[in-house]
């Protein structure tokens, strides 16, 4: 049996996990993320790594990142919580401390690679995941591949223009009208309430307990999300689109969202256009993280030095 450190790596939390081949959880836990710069980062994978190693042999170690992977060079570009993410070759810096195997990959590639692999989406192709967030994020996967893009974008579908941009350069996006963040400036502009004031669940209790003005926002929320999907469904057309973060597993969600796209769907057409929940929750990442060395490591064989593994 194989051993790997897998690490999931947010603004705030890094969840982290000794992992065999088959997925099999052997530890888990998590610690804060090292606001004061890369190094204390370097720090804490190495301090997690050597935890590891006093009761495991470890083939390898793998990362769930934020930001646009380059999960070639190691390099990660675009803007994230974490700022020193974005510079270093954050691959190369942990391969140097660890002499281990490094691999990242996006944390929206992970979600839906943790589908396709074992999930919701193992009995298809081609499928999209959608995770909605304080954004929406995701992940395009094609013959069980996950399509990057030219500029590391792929899967970004957030970026989508929605409404408004008759009056203004860009206008308003999918992530800033239909993420969670997004329903909560809705709501607040609507109720002239401080949006600080409000999350989602409270925006949520708010509808339950009967305002009108909350529940009419929900409702254009929702048509938000279903155009979006509807959208997607005719751009790719994939065998199967799946949504995910914490809104996902409010009961009802996915429903509501089922029945808009009912109405929106042309007479004529057979096409199917439906959503599905993803099956993870929070160990989505960790898994498809595992699942993409697993990946990488089939296509790249490790060289051994020595008997030894050595590094890619």
């Amino acid at each position: 049996m194989n051993y790997y450190a897998v690490f999931d790596v947010g603004g705030s939390t890094i969840k982290y996990s000794l992992m065999d081949e088959r997925c099999g959880f052997l530890e888990k836990s998590f610690l804060p993320t090292p606001k004061d710069g890369i190094d204390s980062f370097i720090d804490a994978i190495d301090s997690v790594v050597k935890e590891f190693q006093k009761s495991h042999v470890l083939r390898g170690i793998t990362l769930s990142m934020p930001g646009a992977v380059d999960v070639e060079s190691g390099y990660i570009k675009g803007f994230t919580a974490i700022p020193y993410i974005h510079g270093p070759n954050i691959k190369e810096l942990i391969q140097e401390r660890t002499k281990l195997p490094v691999e990242l990959e996006n944390d929206a590639n992970c979600a839906g690679l943790a589908e396709g692999w074992i999930g919701a989406a193992k009995d298809v192709n081609d499928y999209i995941c959608i995770v909605i967030g304080t954004g929406i994020g995701g992940a395009l996967v094609l013959d069980k591949k996950v399509r990057r893009g030219k500029n590391l974008f792929g899967g970004e579908f957030g970026y989508m223009i929605l409404e408004d941009y008759l009056n203004q350069p860009i206008g308003e996006t999918w992530s800033s009208l239909a993420a969670t963040f997004g329903l909560v400036m809705q709501v607040a502009k609507r109720k002239n309430l401080d949006p600080h004031t409000l999350d989602g669940l409270k925006v949520f209790e708010m509808a339950d307990e009967g305002d009108l003005e909350v529940q009419d926002e929900i409702d254009k929320f929702i048509k938000r999300l279903a155009v979006g999907v509807y959208n997607l469904q005719y751009i790719i057309d994939p065998e199967k689109i799946l949504i995910g973060g914490a809104i996902s597993k409010r009961e009802g969600f996915i429903d509501q969202i089922n029945e808009k796209l009912k109405v929106m769907k042309p007479n004529d057409e057979c096409i199917d256009i439906q959503i599905y929940p993803s099956q993870f929750g929070n160990d989505s990442n960790l898994i498809g993280a595992l699942c993409h060395f697993l990946q990488r490591e089939s296509a790249h064989p490790v060289v051994r030095l020595n008997d030894k593994e050595g590094i890619r």
